[in-house]
């Protein structure tokens, strides 16, 4: 489901007269880093909804803030292992429900298109001559086909997954693994998340972050993020640079209130 109600004016222009005011831009970034899930595909609202539906179906609600726990790292209980904690007594068709959920998950997924902006900005870094790459905590198993669907693939020259790292978000190896194939500097490169997790890998990692969240993720914690958007249309290159010099410069560290364009 796409997000409505992309900014209508410059981001840079906010930033300007705000905290970016302190310094200009002189260098570019060395690499764009995206996120796949809830950030260039909105994958998870579908995730939250059809999991919930089956809460639902054996008579529990799945709250949206104890799901947001887990969202954009793999290390957490299985969704079925939670609803038979919470029954209190094992799935009779434990199979049969993880079938039906992803068979309603994929179906809708299949139907969601790009994100506002996402396109745009992978444009801006070609014209520009700086490699994209994904970092994310899900399987190539899943990125790797919907960036083919998509018709985004060869924008990334490298997909760095769960299995390729030992430990996935919040941790920062995906993001270091990221950088380093193609050999860009952490501290001069800017990841593009949608969840407080992932942001947290990114920081650790040494990359300035633009979080733009999405219906599941937009009441997360923020704070630790360079800049909080609404969508990624208005990201000019300008802003981008300006917020690699900010981390590399010391002047902005991961405790500091971020940026907001809305």
């Amino acid at each position: 489901m796409l997000d409505a109600g992309c900014a209508s004016e410059s981001v840079a222009n906010e930033l300007r007269a705000g905290r970016g005011s302190r310094y200009r831009a002189r260098v570019a970034p060395d690499a764009l880093v995206f996120d796949f899930d809830g950030l260039i595909l909105d994958t998870e609202t579908s995730e939250f909804e059809t999991i919930a539906a089956e809460f639902a179906t054996h008579g529990l609600t799945l709250d949206l803030a104890t799901w947001q726990q887990f969202v954009g790292r793999a290390d957490h209980p299985h969704w079925l292992d939670q609803l038979e904690a919470l029954l209190g007594r094992p799935l009779d068709d434990r199979e049969a429900v993880r079938a039906r959920r992803v068979t309603a998950h994929r179906a809708r997924v299949a139907q969601e298109t790009v994100r506002p902006g996402v396109e745009a900005l992978l444009d801006a870094a070609a014209a520009q001559g700086r490699p994209v790459a994904v970092a994310s905590s899900s399987t190539t198993s899943w990125v790797e086909p919907h960036l083919e669907r998509l018709g985004l693939r060869h924008h990334f020259e490298v997909v760095i997954c769960r299995d390729h790292v030992e430990r996935a978000k919040p941790w920062p190896d995906l993001y270091l693994a990221a950088v380093a194939a193609v050999d860009a500097d952490p501290a001069r490169s800017v990841a593009l998340e949608d969840s407080h997790h992932g942001c947290a890998a990114a920081r650790a990692a040494g990359l300035a972050c633009v979080v733009v969240p999405n219906t599941v993720t937009r009441s997360q914690d923020f704070a630790h993020a360079s800049l909080v958007a609404e969508c990624l249309s208005h990201l000019e290159w300008e802003l981008l640079a300006s917020l690699v010099e900010a981390v590399a410069g010391g002047v902005e560290s991961a405790g500091e209130e971020p940026s907001r364009a809305t």
